[in-house]
């Protein structure tokens, strides 16, 4: 057995879940982009970073205009949905997702990875599934 300092308790975790979800449902789904930006003021820290596939994203506005590029995109039906619940500990969580129109087929399916500071997610990574990424 190692040497892990055991002093942490779970009610310290950061609510992995609610973080995740929210910034499915508020971040990458919301389209008015006064809305998206109060979101990503609670649930990012001041200077946080997003890893793209291709491309690593600076900053809350940078998020925000990912998020907002990517709805128009993909046109007014299309949604993030998650995948069962988020999983997380010791400041690292994840959430699978899906997206797509949303009564349609299901066009890219993925999971972001967060990086958690003081209850707020300082980096998040995107990861996408190859068999179902556009």
């Amino acid at each position: 057995m190692s040497n892990a300092d055991h002093t942490a308790h779970p009610s310290e975790e950061p609510d992995y879940n609610r973080l995740l979800r929210s910034n499915l449902e508020h971040v990458f789904n919301e389209r008015d982009a006064g809305k998206r930006d109060a979101a990503i003021a609670e649930l990012f820290v001041a200077e946080p970073i997003m890893y793209e596939p291709t491309t690593i994203v600076r900053g809350r506005a940078a998020i925000s205009e990912v998020a907002g590029t990517l709805l128009e995109r993909f046109g007014p039906a299309f949604r993030f949905q998650p995948e069962g619940d988020a999983v997380g500990h010791h400041g690292l969580g994840s959430l699978s997702w899906k997206a797509g129109p949303a009564d349609g087929p299901v066009a890219v399916m993925g999971s972001d990875v967060a990086d958690i500071a003081d209850g707020r997610i300082a980096r998040l990574w995107v990861l996408l599934d190859p068999e179902k990424a556009q």
